[in-house]
């Protein structure tokens, strides 16, 4: 199912994505936006308005095309591909609904859902199931993305802080288990017609169970695909009901400070380079020019996967004992409505400053820098 941020992204309008998911305007509700309902949002420009106001009308007309009988009709799109499946649970629920009203219990889990949603959408993933205090989340349909399992695993490190800033006393606490694995996945008749089936689930659901409160628990293989973009516990081997033998299992302890995402997918090893001869004689020309006091600039482009990092770092690794001053801005998928979070992330990596950082301790950590 299409969601409105990627409705919005398909127009070229991401920028209006998170007013509308902090407004709940699903693509049913979007039919029904007016001019005066954009001005509200905020899309002041009136070719973005124009723009959005025909995209809705397409909305309306693809809506009255569909027959009345294909909700009931079963889909043949079933499918068997690997999947990264999260589980997020509420800690202490037996408790809350012991403690609250049951309206209040009911403002407090559309509270949880209306943090926990937005969060799992802007890493593309999908909702997949409420399940009373908890919910499951797929990373990888129905849209596939080649680096699902650290989205998951982001996702789920946001999940955590998220749930805290729902407002109640005490804060509640949530604990969350990732697996990835094949399952058969696909559209159909039926509540449960998209609900994944296969071991992929039921193990996430359990290492779910198997957390502390505030804990991300994943499998080996999700470990693995995610590489060296966070920094990870041993828990060791355990036992999983209904797994054959013992699984070693990973608490996800933060994001790593790996420079980019060439560092965090080879934290491990590199291969050796072959067959760049001439481009690294390009680039170590152009550095001979600079050193001598020609600025240069090399632009390195081409397809994704051919080795673009991977020579900008031998480059790196021919000049290491030359005195020179590097800085690296890398963008992100992950925020894209973000300007300046090249600038933010460069300027969080010098500093040393953690994510779990007091804000005391990330102002001294910025001024300590900024003062040399």
């Amino acid at each position: 199912m299409r969601t409105t941020r990627q409705w919005l992204e398909e127009l070229g309008l991401l920028q209006y994505a998170d007013v509308f998911e902090r407004n709940r305007i699903s693509l049913e509700i979007a039919r029904d936006l007016t001019d005066a309902d954009l001005r509200e949002l905020g899309v002041e420009a009136l070719g973005h308005r124009k723009l959005l106001l025909k995209a809705v009308a397409g909305l309306e007309a693809a809506a009255s095309m569909v027959p009345a009988q294909s909700a009931l009709a079963p889909s043949q799109e079933i499918e068997r591909r690997q999947l990264t499946v999260l589980f997020c649970d509420l800690v202490g629920s037996t408790a809350l609904s012991a403690r609250l009203d049951p309206e209040e219990l009911r403002k407090l889990m559309a509270a949880y859902r209306l943090a926990c949603e937005p969060i799992i959408q802007r890493y593309g993933g999908n909702v997949a199931q409420y399940l009373g205090d908890g919910l499951m989340a797929y990373f990888g349909w129905p849209i596939a993305h080649e680096d699902a399992a650290q989205r998951a695993v982001r996702a789920a490190l946001e999940l955590i802080h998220a749930v805290k800033q729902v407002p109640t006393t005490p804060p509640l606490q949530a604990r969350i288990g990732i697996g990835t694995g094949p399952v058969v996945v696909g559209h159909g008749s039926g509540d449960d017609s998209e609900l994944a089936v296969g071991e992929t689930p039921n193990l996430a659901a359990r290492l779910q169970a198997l957390a502390a409160p505030d804990e991300v628990v994943i499998t080996p293989f999700t470990r693995h695909l995610a590489g060296g973009a966070f920094e990870y516990c041993d828990l060791g081997e355990h036992v999983i009901k209904g797994i054959i033998g013992s699984l070693r299992v990973w608490k996800v302890e933060r994001l790593s400070q790996a420079e980019g995402r060439f560092e965090a997918a080879h934290a491990l090893s590199l291969s050796p380079l072959v067959g760049r001869e001439h481009e690294m004689g390009l680039l170590l020309d152009r550095w001979s020019r600079a050193k001598e006091g020609e600025g240069q600039v090399v632009l390195l482009s081409g397809e994704p996967g051919i080795g673009k990092s991977r020579v900008g770092q031998a480059l790196l690794e021919r000049i290491s004992t030359e005195p020179h001053y590097r800085l690296r801005y890398q963008c992100s998928p992950y925020y894209t409505n973000s300007a300046f979070h090249p600038i933010a992330e460069q300027l969080q990596r010098a500093a040393k400053i953690r994510d779990d950082d007091p804000p005391d301790t990330k102002l001294a950590k910025l001024e300590a820098l900024l003062s040399t």
